[in-house]
């Protein structure tokens, strides 16, 4: 947050209009921003951990989290306390999340969660699920579809364009 006050100051940076995203680690950090302050607008959490009592097995960081946190059964308000699903309510931005439908990495749990929970509280979201896809896809369309969504999602929540989602491209015909 420094330095998003330290751009604000500068005069790079709209406050008002504030985003923030990223995937993988970078949507782990997005989880936990957002639940924390209510300073950006807009969202995009990609490939995402959120409720770390729940990844326990099911992705592929055991060893971390017994090293770093410790065994759920005997800590789970370690869990608890790190883990940005038990702060949900807290969040105000317009959130889109993605992930890919077979990541092992970050299982789509942890999405499916993320996007029920802000629903449930009435937050402005929505849920893309990569048919077939891993942590990182394979499908060059699906990127492409990726970078789109974020364009327009933030372009709608930051700039106020219309559309939060791309707009349909018209098929070439021969």
């Amino acid at each position: 947050m420094a330095g998003v006050d330290h751009l604000i100051a500068q005069g790079y940076v709209d406050p008002e209009r504030l985003g923030v995203g990223g995937w993988s680690y970078g949507g782990m950090l997005t989880d936990h921003v957002i639940t924390k302050t209510n300073r950006f607008k807009a969202a995009a959490s990609g490939a995402s951990e959120l409720n770390y009592l729940m990844d326990y097995g099911t992705d592929h960081y055991q060893y971390e989290w017994e090293m770093e946190v410790g065994l759920p059964w005997e800590k789970p308000e370690a869990y608890i306390k790190i883990s940005p699903f038990f702060q949900i309510k807290n969040v105000t931005a317009a959130t889109l999340i993605m992930c890919g439908e077979t990541d092992w990495n970050v299982p789509l749990i942890n999405s499916e969660q993320m996007y029920q929970a802000l629903r449930r509280l009435g937050v402005d979201t929505m849920l893309i699920v990569y048919p077939g896809q891993y942590h990182g896809f394979d499908v060059p369309s699906y990127e492409i579809d990726r970078f789109e969504r974020y364009l327009a999602w933030f372009g709608h929540y930051l700039q106020g364009l219309p559309g939060k989602v791309p707009e349909k491209k018209q098929q070439q015909s021969d």
